[in-house]
C-alpha cells in the first residue's frame, strides 16, 4: 500500500491492521526560547493514533523521563488519525496546544509560521548531529530560517510485484523495472497480454511521484510551485497512456491507500509500493501471492527514494521550556528510537541507528531483506512531499490529474491548472 501522511501517521497502530487539559501549555503571555534552565515542571504531551497499540511503550517511557527529571510530570494525551490536522488547528487558535506535539512537516509548517513552533536550531542546535541530516532538515520551512521539530520515526518501502502475473505476460520474473522506461513499457506488455484485465499500477501520481521522477516541485524561494515543468508534463502523458491502455487500473482515480493493497492482494494489479508492514499481511490474508511476492527497490529518476518522515515539535509558548525540550529530544533519542523501531515496521531518524545489526544482518526471512534493504535507502532518503503542501493542495492535484487521465483537459494544462491552485493556497496560507 503507498503509505500516505495519514496512513503512515497510523502505521505503528496499523500492524495489526481531546477535550484537552491546558495544564502546562503556555498562553498568549507563556513561552521562552531559552531551554538551558533547569528541567522542571508539569507538560502535556500528544501523539497521533498510537495509544492502542503501544501504550505501555509511552507509559514506559514517560515514567523514565520522570525518574530522571524528578521535578517533573508528564501529561499524555493521543488523538486519533481522523481530524487530527483540525485538533491541532483548533487548539492552537485556542491557546491550548499541548507542550510537545507529535507532527508531520506539512503540519509544523503552518504552527512555525504562526510563532507556535520553537526554533530547534536556537534552543536545540546542540542536539543536531544525533539525527539524520535529511530526517533533521525535514522539518525546516521554506522562507523561513530555522528547524522546527526533532525527527522522529522514519518509514519508506520498496516495490512488491507479482512475479506469476509478471511471468503470465512474458515478462521475466526475476527482472522486475529498475527505470521508469522499464517500468511504463512493461506495464504496457502486461496489459496487451491479459486483455487490459491485470493493471501493472493501482495509484495516480501524486506530487511524491513527481519528485522521485526529477521534477523540480517548487521554486528555490519556497513561493511558488514548479511541477508543470516539461518532466512533470512527460510523466502525466505516460500515466495518460498507461490509462488509456488499462495498465494503470481503472479505479486509480479514487483510490485509496487501502483499496491499492486490495487490488494487489487479489492480483487485479501486479505491483504496489509498500513497507515490511505488508508481508506479513500478504502471509495471512494472500498465501498464494505471497509465495509468488517479488520485492524491488522504489523506481527513481534522482537516485533518492521517498521517506516519510514524522517528528516531535515543541510550542514555543510553553511555560517550561526547558522540560519541553527534554523531553521531545527524549522521546526521540537513538535509544528510544531503537526501542519503538523493533516494536513496529519503523525506522529511527537517529545517526549510527540505521548501522546496528537489526538493520543490517540478514536472516534469510523476507522481512528482514525488506528492512534491511529500506534501512539503507534511508541514509540518502528525501522527504518529496514539500512541507508546504497543504492536504487542500493534494486534492487540487488530484483532480486535475483525474481530468488529465480522463482526457478532460491535456496533461499541461491540467498540470497548470493544478500549479495556480497550489500557488493561490499557498498565498492564502502565507
Amino acid at each position: 500500500m503507498r503509505i500516505s501522511r495519514r496512513v503512515f501517521a497510523a502505521a505503528a497502530a496499523a500492524v495489526v491492521l481531546m477535550p484537552l487539559s491546558a495544564c502546562g501549555s503556555g498562553g498568549e503571555d507563556g513561552g521562552s526560547t531559552d531551554a538551558s534552565g533547569k528541567v522542571e515542571g508539569d507538560i502535556t504531551f500528544q501523539t497521533w493514533n498510537l495509544r492502542a497499540n503501544f501504550k505501555p511503550y509511552f507509559e514506559g517511557v514517560i515514567s523514565d523521563f520522570e525518574k530522571k527529571y524528578p521535578g517533573t510530570h508528564v501529561k499524555w494525551i493521543d488523538q486519533p488519525a481522523e481530524g487530527y490536522a483540525d485538533k491541532i488547528s483548533a487548539d492552537a487558535a485556542g491557546g491550548t496546544l499541548p507542550d510537545v506535539v507529535n507532527v508531520s512537516p506539512d503540519l509544523v509548517a503552518p504552527l512555525a509560521k504562526a510563532g507556535l513552533a520553537l526554533d530547534l536550531d536556537k534552543s536545540a542546535a546542540k542536539y543536531k548531529s544525533e539525527y539524520l541530516p535529511g530526517a533533521w532538515a525535514s522539518h525546516e520551512i521554506p522562507g523561513m530560517t530555522g528547524t522546527y521539530a526533532f525527527p522522529w520515526y522514519l518509514n519508506t518501502g520498496p516495490l512488491f510485484y507479482n512475479k506469476s502475473l509478471f511471468e503470465q505476460a512474458g515478462l521475466d520474473p526475476d527482472q522486475p523495472p529498475k527505470t521508469y522506461d522499464e517500468l511504463f513499457a512493461q506495464a504496457l506488455q502486461l496489459a496487451k497480454k491479459t486483455d487490459g484485465k491485470v493493471a501493472t499500477l493501482a495509484n495516480v501520481p501524486t506530487v511524491e511521484d513527481f519528485g522521485r521522477y526529477g521534477v523540480e516541485l517548487m521554486n528555490k524561494a519556497g513561493t511558488a510551485f514548479a511541477f508543470n515543468d516539461a518532466k512533470g508534463i512527460e510523466l502525466l502523458t505516460k500515466y495518460k497512456e498507461l490509462y488509456d491502455a488499462k495498465a494503470l487500473d481503472s479505479q486509480a482515480l479514487t483510490a485509496t491507500p487501502e483499496s491499492s493493497g486490495k487490488k494487489f492482494l487479489t492480483g487485479a494489479v501486479a505491483m504496489n509500493p509498500g513497507s515490511a508492514l505488508d508481508l506479513d499481511n500478504f502471509k495471512k490474508q494472500a498465501p498464494s501471492l505471497y509465495k509468488n511476492i517479488g520485492i524491488t527497490d522504489q523506481i527513481t529518476s534522482t537516485g533518492h527514494v521517498n521517506m516519510y518522515v514524522m517528528g516531535v515539535m515543541v510550542n514555543s509558548k510553553t511555560k517550561h521550556t526547558p522540560a519541553s525540550v527534554a523531553f521531545a529530544h527524549y522521546v526521540t533519542d537513538a535509544q528510544q528510537q531503537m526501542s519503538f523501531a523493533k516494536k513496529v515496521a519503523i525506522f529511527p531518524s537517529t545517526a549510527g541507528s540505521l548501522d546496528d545489526p537489526y538493520f543490517t544482518k540478514e536472516d534469510g526471512t523476507d522481512e528482514t531483506r525488506v528492512r534491511i534493504a529500506a534501512a539503507k535507502s534511508l541514509k540518502n532518503a528525501v522527504n518529496y512531499t514539500p512541507v508546504l503542501f497543504s492536504e487542500q493542495m493534494k486534492t487540487a492535484l488530484r483532480n486535475e490529474v483525474a481530468k488529465a487521465l480522463q482526457g478532460k483537459e491535456s496533461p499541461k494544462t491540467a498540470l497548470d491548472n493544478a500549479v495556480k491552485q497550489c500557488d493561490t493556497l499557498l498565498q492564502q496560507e502565507g
